[in-house]
């Protein structure tokens, strides 16, 4: 039950009586009056609790797009139901509209179209449904609310799929699929042909020459069937944010554009989200499966406040694969945690795999070292030279280990470790 502003006017009014006619009975007699309307007005009410709700719609959408949710209104009872409805859900789901008036006739349904347009990645449910019909009077509503539950789950955005075409150009310009100024070379032998003008005289196969009449040379083609083990750091230093953007959401960005093109050029990709423990796991996923797969298991992490376990996440890797790999480490360049966490079982990691490390830089550090205006400026200016010396000898001293370094600004770390990761299939290094 739930009481209007009209009834507390009438209230207000009625305590005027008792100062013209000043007795008990007269005050009992408004009391009695007002609760009189109060009972008659909630029995024409309509009836609430012969509402029941259920829901269809949209179950998956991308950060920043539109998703449709539908709540269906069923009336069990015997009369008509007019009311205000509103339909909760979390702040950074952004629905719409907030409330709504139906009008149920007994025995029917009525359909009530919710937007959400979240701003924040993850699992969005729906909280309650609230059902307030006011009597006629407009003194006295029933109230009810009940859990109507769905769950609208918000995936990464993937804003680097824009890169995705140019990539995939440059991987079909590597196997000689594409036609280019440059002849496709890789690693891994692919079968003989006939020497033509202009091809290598260091790849002429001289057995199978003498065994012919014509000069045959080799062709060949980049390693496939090579495996990618993508390693996301969702510790402390994961939920420092790069202008707008959570060092996380940039990563699993860039985790999310090399998935896809890895798997493309026919490796295989798997997928490891830890701090002190595995928050999210993709292992064995298709080619047609895989980017499916990692969005959907990538949406529901957040980082976690806590520092990352290094040796942890490489005892984990290493029991994971036994082969040889390229683990692809989506991390932070801190100082502190690089060299008290990974440092120290970087040599049991590197001994059996290639290791490249990809991480956020910030661009307003590079703004602030550039300043110059009056004497806060320099400090600034000052802070920043040494941060970036501070990454540079960190970088540096990853290197002497054999690790690839990706550091990048967030709009450009995707596209560059695609690069890389294109480099070395280009090398035969994978």
């Amino acid at each position: 039950m739930a009481l209007t502003g009209r009834l507390g006017l009438l209230a207000l009014l009625g305590a005027a009586v008792p100062l013209l006619l000043p007795s008990w009975w007269t005050l009992f007699a408004i009391w009695g009056a007002l609760l009189l309307l109060v009972v008659l007005d909630l029995a024409l009410a309509g009836n609430v609790r012969a509402l029941r709700f259920h829901r269809s719609g949209d179950t998956n959408v991308r950060l920043g797009q539109t998703a449709h949710v539908g709540l269906i209104v069923e009336n069990l009872g015997g009369r008509r139901v007019k009311a205000r409805l509103r339909d909760a859900w979390p702040p950074s789901a952004h629905a719409a509209p907030r409330t709504v008036k139906i009008s149920v006739p007994p025995g029917e349904r009525r359909r009530v179209d919710m937007t959400l347009v979240p701003s924040r990645r993850g699992d969005r449910t729906a909280v309650t449904v609230t059902v307030r019909s006011v009597g006629p009077l407009g003194l006295a509503a029933r109230q009810l609310s009940r859990s109507a539950p769905w769950t609208v789950r918000v995936l990464p955005a993937f804003p680097s799929r824009r890169h995705l075409p140019a990539k995939l150009a440059r991987l079909r310009e590597l196997t000689g699929q594409h036609v280019a100024l440059i002849r496709g070379q890789g690693t891994e032998f692919d079968s003989l042909r006939e020497y033509v003008d202009g091809d290598d005289v260091r790849s002429i196969d001289w057995r199978a020459t003498a065994r012919r009449a014509d000069v045959v040379v080799r062709t060949w083609r980049p390693e496939r069937d090579r495996r990618i083990y993508l390693v996301l750091d969702t510790g402390r230093t994961s939920a420092g944010r790069v202008g707008d953007i959570p060092r996380l959401d940039c990563s699993m960005d860039a985790a999310l554009l090399l998935g896809a093109l890895a798997s493309r050029a026919g490796d295989r990709v798997d997928l490891l989200a830890y701090d002190r423990q595995v928050r999210a796991r993709v292992e064995g996923a298709s080619r047609s499966d895989l980017l499916t797969a990692m969005v959907q298991a990538l949406a529901p992490i957040e980082p976690e406040l806590i520092e990352s376990d290094a040796a942890g996440m490489v005892s984990t890797l290493m029991s994971r694969v036994r082969q040889r790999c390229l683990v692809v480490l989506l991390t932070d360049l801190n100082p502190a945690a690089i060299e008290e966490g990974l440092l120290p079982v970087l040599p049991q990691l590197t001994s059996r795999h290639l290791l490249m490390i990809a991480a956020v830089s910030d661009p307003r550090v590079g703004e602030m070292a550039a300043a110059r205006g009056d004497l806060a400026s320099v400090y600034d200016a000052s802070a920043a030279e040494r941060a970036r010396a501070e990454r540079r000898r960190l970088t540096a001293e990853l290197r002497k280990y054999g690790v690839e370094v990706v550091d990048a600004p967030p709009d450009e770390l995707a596209p560059a470790l695609a690069d890389a990761y294109l480099a070395l299939k280009t090398a035969g290094r994978l």
